[in-house]
């Protein structure tokens, strides 16, 4: 049965639903983007050194973000909203399910990449000396703990896929609230509490997905959460597997390529000296707080396209990708050009070093114009999890269509072999 909150993804008007259903997430990802800006403004206390060091590790650790909430996790969200729509409650069981062998899958294969290539990566990207060292003591914390990262976000992804985004957005903004005042604690000492540098970021992030998990565990096994564990579908199923990993894989597309151009460009700045690593790392940063608010509209377009797919109207979830598209392309776009005029206000903020300034405001002269465009792919890649050819839709129109058989055999239709007249209401056919 359709609750009343499917309905309203189904038939209210598109540009007003799709906003007040991003509101809260691009609050709440706003918000999760601010603890960059903290700890950036943290780290800078520390020097040039660990600013360097940050700028090295930042893009692997935003990868991961990006992959477990945008491209995985929306994934997740659209097969979710899809199967919600279809009215298959025992499917959205075995989705949750599901989502935490993922997450552990996952988790897992980070985990291998660094322990076999963490340095030499680092290394490729011109890390050397005190910069290397201190980054290889981030992500010594960060790589094994980041399972807390891929479940933290892919549960946040099952959730909004129900049409309660409040939940997640309040999530965020309260688990914000403690990191920032933890990584201040942690990164430069605060009381009893020893200063313990570059660790003290890594070690915020996973306490705070920590609590997110325990938080979001309780809520699905006490009830609360409209899908709950329910051991019945505890089978692993490997169509549930490939169709969210294929599916995240498309979406994905994007924010690998960004990460994987900032980090081309990390290698290639790293050669200019310190100064200029630092400064480029100050400057790429705003590109990963956009991109969270871009996914804050993209996740209203996945759970609203998904709803639209799963109940057949593919009109209406086509209009809400343009829709989503040109919201997106406007916002990106003005903060581009914002920051292509007026570097200065973003620069200042963590750095006065005259070589690290004139870094970073080259480059938001030469890519703010551009940032619309950025906006647009990241916002259109997750989309793209929604088309027809998306995870389960088959099998969903399949159900579909025995429901309605099953409805026409109740109404007693007629058959070839039945007699095409009434005789009780005169012979009439």
């Amino acid at each position: 049965m359709t609750t009343d909150r499917q309905q309203l993804l189904l038939t209210a008007p598109i540009l007003p639903t799709l906003l007040g259903l991003a509101t809260p997430q691009a609050l709440g990802f706003l918000v999760q983007g601010s603890v960059s800006i903290a700890e950036i403004y943290f780290i800078g206390q520390l020097g040039t050194t660990s600013l360097a060091a940050m700028a090295l590790v930042f893009p692997l650790m935003m990868l991961v973000q990006m992959i477990s909430g945008g491209a995985i996790g929306g994934s997740v969200t659209g097969a979710i909203a899809r199967t919600l729509g279809s009215g298959n409650m025992a499917r959205a069981e075995a989705l949750l399910w599901h989502v935490i062998y993922i997450a552990f899958l996952l988790g897992f294969v980070v985990t291998l990449i660094y322990l076999a290539a963490g340095e030499a990566i680092l290394g490729l990207l011109g890390g050397k000396d005190e910069v290397l060292e201190q980054a290889l003591i981030y992500i010594a914390i960060f790589f094994p703990g980041s399972i807390l990262i891929w479940l933290s976000n892919m549960m946040l992804g099952v959730v909004r896929g129900t049409g309660n985004m409040k939940l997640p957005a309040m999530m965020m903004i309260v688990t914000a609230s403690i990191q920032v005042p933890l990584s201040g604690a942690l990164i430069l000492g605060f009381g009893p509490i020893p200063a313990i540098g570059l660790a003290g970021a890594a070690v915020s992030i996973l306490t705070v997905n920590l609590i997110n998990v325990g938080v979001l565990t309780y809520l699905h096994a006490t009830g609360y959460l409209k899908i709950r564990f329910n051991p019945a579908h505890l089978a692993p199923r490997v169509e549930f597997f490939t169709g969210i990993l294929s599916t995240g894989a498309v979406a994905a597309i994007a924010p690998f390529f960004t990460v994987f151009m900032i980090l081309f460009v990390t290698a290639l700045v790293g050669r200019f000296g310190t100064e200029a690593l630092a400064g480029y790392g100050i400057a790429s940063r705003i590109e990963f707080l956009i991109t969270p608010m871009v996914f804050g509209l993209g996740v209203a377009m996945n759970t609203m396209a998904g709803s639209c797919i799963g109940a057949g109207d593919y009109d209406r979830a086509e209009r809400v990708g343009w829709t989503g598209s040109l919201c997106a392309g406007a916002v990106t776009g003005s903060v581009g050009l914002i920051l292509a005029f007026f570097p200065e206000f973003w620069i200042q903020i963590f750095s006065e070093d005259p070589a690290t300034l004139a870094v970073a405001s080259r480059y938001f002269e030469v890519t703010g114009p551009f940032f619309g465009f950025f906006g647009i792919s990241l916002v259109d890649t997750e989309a793209l999890g929604e088309s027809p050819s998306s995870f389960g839709l088959a099998e969903l129109k399949r159900e579909a269509d025995t429901h309605a058989e099953a409805a026409k055999a109740k109404a007693h239709v007629p058959r070839n072999d039945a007699p095409i007249c009434n005789p009780e209401a005169g012979g009439k056919i």
